[in-house]
């Protein structure tokens, strides 16, 4: 589980030619702010959205919903260190829930899988493209993430995957 927010603004990616291209943005003072929740084998993406801030309140919103989506089977949640995320109503929320919160170590987004998910997003409808309304943006934003199980299923089969380096194996030289 995690949060990205959107941000109405310029997202640039890379063109070789000739000739200077210019890219019309808005001004970038609105956010759309997702707090989703992945499954790592159904590849199955839930979202709770608003236009103001994450909180713990949003976060409660999002157990609630991962809950009532999945009732009887046991949920682990892995978190960031989000300060929202630690909060004594979303400990309670999620014990009265039967959710277990398993909390990341710090620096560690790339152990985070829905952290592939948001780069995904954004490569795929913010890069490189103008919405001239905060509206057309957002539901640029919320066409993707419903497209996720279907039309972009193959990509998030090769995107969500438990591909980590890890250190236990590997000689290191000593100094």
């Amino acid at each position: 589980m995690d949060a990205s927010h959107f941000v109405h603004g310029a997202f640039l990616c890379y063109l070789w030619c000739f000739a200077r291209l210019y890219l019309r943005t808005p001004s970038g003072r609105k956010r759309f702010n997702v707090l989703g929740a992945l499954d790592y084998t159904t590849k199955e993406l839930l979202t709770v959205t608003n236009l103001t801030y994450i909180t713990a309140e949003t976060v409660c919103q999002l157990l609630t919903v991962l809950a009532a989506q999945s009732p009887g089977i046991p949920i682990t949640l892995l978190l960031d260190n989000a300060r929202y995320q630690h909060c004594r109503l979303v400990q309670d929320r999620a014990d009265a829930l039967g959710i277990e919160l398993l909390f990341l170590p710090s620096y560690s987004p790339n152990l985070n899988l829905i952290e592939r998910v948001w780069k995904f997003v954004k490569g795929e409808c913010l890069n490189g493209k103008y919405y001239p309304t905060f509206e057309g943006f957002q539901a640029g934003i919320q066409d993707c993430l419903a497209k996720i199980p279907t039309e972009h299923r193959a990509a998030m089969e090769s995107l969500i995957t438990r591909n980590f380096q890890l250190f236990d194996q590997e000689e290191f030289l000593q100094v």
